[in-house]
Parts: C-alpha cells; sequence; structure tokens
C-alpha cells in the first residue's frame, strides 16, 4: 500500500506535569528527540493523521464515500424515519482546530449531496487559538479536525456541531491534557453537547504514578446524573504497542492509552471494511492491521495497567481478567479503505484512516440514540456489554482478524502480541461493531428503561458511577518505571 503521512509533528503543546507524562507518534515523519530534563517535565500534544497517497488531490478518489458508509452501518432507514441527530448536539475536541473548516464542510456537503449541519459553532474556552501557520504541526492538527467534524456530521446530518478549539501555550507550561480537561469541563457545565468525541491519547505508561488520575476531572463531571454526556475516545493506532516519548521507538510489550482506557470513556476500535460502490459487504468486517513496514498500523486494544476491571466488564472476565481491557466497539479505520476528507488549506481531497475516522463516526450514532430516548445518554458501557451478551440484533460480532503487530527496531524484527477477535468479546475489538439500524433504539431504549426505574426509585438519572469504578489494577511490570512520553491525536 502505498501511504503518505500528512505532515508530522514537532512538538505543539507542552505542560509541566511532574516527573512523567503522556505519549505517542505520527506515522512516516516523526518529531525528534526532547531534551531529557523537557522529557521529564512537559508533553507535546499532537494528532496521528493518517493520509493514504502522495497528497491531495483536486478531485475526490481513493476513498469511501459518505454513501458507502452510511450503508455499511445501515442509518438509511432511521434517516427516513426522521432520526438525522436533529436537536442534538456533538462536540469535537481538537488542538488548534482548522482555519478553512466552515469552506471545508460546505464543499465535503455540496460535493455529496448532503444538507448542511443545523450549525456549526466554534469555540475556544481555554483561549485564543494563534493565527494559522502551515507548520506541521498545524497542518496535521487541521487534517484531524476535518475529518472529526466532516465525518461525524456524515452519521448525523442535522446534529449540531460544537468544534471546541484548544491554543498551544509551549512556553507558559500550563496546556496539553489540562487545557484540553478545562475545555471538556467548560462544554459541559454549559450544556453544550451530549456526546464528546476525542481523538487524542497518550500511552499508559508514561504517565507518572498518580499524575493521570488527577487528569480525569472532565470525565467524572460528564458521569454525573446532571449532565449525563457520553464520552468517546480513540483506542490507538499501534495495534498491542505505542510509541515511547522519542517517537522513534515503540514498546515492546503490549500497553494501551488513556483516555481510551478510562472506564468512563467509551473506547472506539479499528475495522477493516472491504465494501463494494454501494456500501455493501464483500467480506465481513475484520479488526484493522496493515502490514507494511512502515511500522505497526492496528486497531489499539489490549489491558489497562492503571484501572482494574470496571463492573460492566464483569461479564468478559475471562478475557481482562482483573484489568480494564479496551476497545469497547469497534468501527471503520483501515488505511488500506479509507474514508475521504476535504480540507483546503491542504490542498484539496485525500483518504484519510485512523481510530480518529471510527471514533466521530460512532459519536454520530450516539447521537441519533440520544434523539431517540429524547435526553443525552451518559456513559453507556454498561449498556453496550448487557446488549452484547444479550445477543441483541444491533451488535454485530466481530470474529476475524488480531492486533498483533511486528515491526523492525534497533536493528531486529520486534512482534507484540495482540489478541484475537472473537464474541462477545475481544482485546481487538471490543464488543463488535454495530447495525445502527437496531443498535440505536436498543441502546436508547435500554438508557430510558435505566433513566425510569431509577426515577420510580427516587435516585437521579443516569447509569451508576459503580457501574465504572475505577478501581487500580493490579500491579505490573509496567506500573513501575513511567517514562515521559507525548499525547498524540489518532487518526
Amino acid at each position: 500500500m502505498a501511504v503518505a503521512v500528512a505532515a508530522a509533528v514537532a512538538a505543539t503543546t507542552a505542560f509541566a506535569v511532574g516527573a512523567g507524562s503522556t505519549a505517542g507518534g505520527a506515522r512516516a515523519r516523526r518529531p525528534g528527540a526532547a531534551t531529557a530534563a523537557a522529557a521529564a517535565a512537559r508533553v507535546s500534544v499532537f494528532p496521528m493523521v493518517r493520509v493514504v497517497g502522495s497528497g491531495p488531490t483536486a478531485r475526490p478518489t481513493g476513498g469511501y464515500s459518505p454513501a458507502q458508509i452510511r450503508a455499511a452501518y445501515f442509518v438509511g432507514s432511521l434517516f427516513r424515519a426522521g432520526i438525522t441527530g436533529k436537536g442534538q448536539s456533538i462536540v469535537i475536541v481538537d488542538s488548534f482546530g482548522s482555519p478553512t473548516i466552515r469552506h471545508d464542510l460546505t464543499v465535503f456537503d455540496r460535493t455529496f449531496k448532503l444538507s448542511p449541519p443545523a450549525s456549526l459553532q466554534i469555540i475556544q474556552p481555554a483561549g485564543r487559538v494563534p493565527r494559522f501557520r502551515p507548520t506541521n504541526s498545524r497542518i496535521s492538527w487541521a487534517e484531524e479536525t476535518t475529518l472529526d467534524v466532516e465525518w461525524a456530521h456524515v452519521m448525523a446530518p442535522a446534529a449540531r456541531i460544537v468544534l471546541v478549539e484548544t491554543p498551544t501555550a509551549e512556553n507558559e507550561g500550563a496546556s496539553g491534557f489540562p487545557q484540553i480537561m478545562s475545555a471538556e469541563k467548560y462544554v459541559i457545565a454549559h450544556h453544550l453537547g451530549g456526546v464528546i468525541s476525542q481523538s487524542f491519547g497518550a500511552t499508559e505508561q508514561t504517565f507518572a504514578k498518580g499524575k493521570l488520575r488527577s487528569l480525569r476531572g472532565a470525565y467524572l463531571m460528564a458521569a454525573q446524573p446532571s449532565h449525563d454526556v457520553t464520552v468517546v475516545s480513540a483506542s490507538g493506532d499501534a495495534g498491542a504497542t505505542d510509541y515511547k516519548y522519542s517517537m522513534r521507538s515503540y514498546y515492546t510489550y503490549p500497553v494501551t492509552s488513556w483516555p481510551a482506557s478510562d472506564p468512563l470513556v467509551t473506547s472506539v476500535g479499528g475495522l477493516e471494511l472491504r465494501l463494494n460502490r454501494s456500501g455493501q459487504r464483500l467480506a465481513p468486517d475484520q479488526v484493522w492491521n496493515d502490514q507494511d513496514g512502515q511500522g505497526p498500523e492496528a486497531g489499539g486494544g489490549g489491558k489497562s495497567v492503571i484501572f482494574g476491571r470496571p463492573a460492566f466488564q464483569d461479564g468478559v472476565a475471562s478475557v481482562v481478567g482483573a484489568h480494564r481491557g479496551v476497545p469497547d466497539v469497534s468501527m471503520s479505520a483501515a488505511c488500506d479503505h479509507p474514508v475521504l476528507i476535504y480540507a483546503s488549506f491542504a490542498g484539496g481531497w485525500s483518504p484519510i484512516c485512523g481510530t480518529s475516522e471510527a471514533t466521530p463516526l460512532f459519536a454520530g450514532v450516539i447521537a441519533l440514540a440520544d434523539q431517540v430516548a429524547g435526553h443525552p445518554l451518559g456513559p453507556i458501557n454498561g449498556y453496550l456489554y448487557k446488549m452484547a451478551l444479550a445477543k441483541e440484533r444491533g451488535i454485530v460480532a466481530v470474529t476475524l482478524g488480531n492486533n498483533t503487530v511486528t515491526f523492525f527496531q534497533d536493528g531486529k524484527t520486534v512482534t507484540v502480541q495482540g489478541w484475537p477477535a472473537g464474541s462477545p468479546y475481544s482485546l481487538a475489538a471490543g464488543v463488535g461493531t454495530i447495525d445502527a439500524r437496531w443498535f440505536v433504539p436498543e441502546l436508547a431504549a435500554l438508557a430510558t428503561s435505566h433513566s425510569h426505574a431509577r426515577q420510580a426509585a427516587g435516585l437521579a438519572s443516569g447509569p451508576p458511577l459503580a457501574a465504572a469504578s475505577a478501581r487500580p489494577a493490579p500491579a505490573s511490570p509496567g506500573d513501575t518505571a513511567p517514562e515521559s512520553c507525548p499525547p498524540r491525536g489518532l487518526a
């Protein structure tokens, strides 16, 4: 497969967090290693935007269209019934945003004959974003933003989109994850949306002991019955491994990433869909795993070393053991079968891929379920596992593929053993994927039933926090020597 990464990134956003923090990587051109002192105290936030082909084109080619993806997930019957996300809001969080997103969404919609969203609101609650300059980092974040906005809109065409842009303040030592969490708290406090889509992450082993938990405030807030906001996050793009701080090497043992590993977050993994022109499947979905010699490229998944098994995963304890397992659910992400975005700042149309494709797709589906329920659903993981174990029609098992990855590093070939797909749950594809025509009403019904039961009992609505408890994971070698590493977007 001929794959080129859109702009790789130098350090874009940094903040002081103590002895260690977060990790990530880009696909081909990678940022250079930071100094040891910086690695110990500062974190760079950046996206992993995976763009297929030799560069942007004037016409859309080389990737799936909205019509194909909509057909693949069976949203047509919902749309015909008026379930389009009307009255709902999808919140998308990205550093910097895109300088041309309004224009680009208009072109995207006009090209594919899509209705415009109810509105596109752009806010910067964590501070003003600097004027766009075509640096590698800004281009990469803008591509990430474009993917998130255009494809969330594909799945929920009548929903409002709230794009939350966060600025860089590298020399102030107060940005990065704290900045993003501050922006998300603003969104939640002001009830700006029922679902938050986020395509960034960091390898768990890179957090200093105790540092990660102090960043969870937005998710704890979202899960409160007074807010009931669903948070979804990309599971990662390197299969069973992920990057170290240098961005030049991967862990040689299984790791996973936060915030996807947070029990209060729904982790969205990646699948390969093989579709014909009409969006009909030519083969069953399988775990995304592209092995092309450029490093590990597969849907992220594994066992958390920070969070223990939450109650909603007790039914799959034979798979996850005593740990929180990720992902929870999976959607289209493969670079061999990407989707298209329009980004005028980059020169036009590009195929793009990764779990940052899967995540806004799923966020759009949640907006449809919010509409059916008549209210935001809040944390949905308990419902997902109940549906999977009950073999509801909305959950489609994924039984093909794995997220084991092989790559060349330090003069030798390294294999990080992942996990095979399987039903009712796997550490490669979660509970599987969805058939939206059934998934949306089933999910909405479960959430509504739970809400009514709690109201009848005189309790606040919303899933109990105990169902997403954050008990610590059992001690493991990965807990004892955290290493500072920059978080990254997952596109």
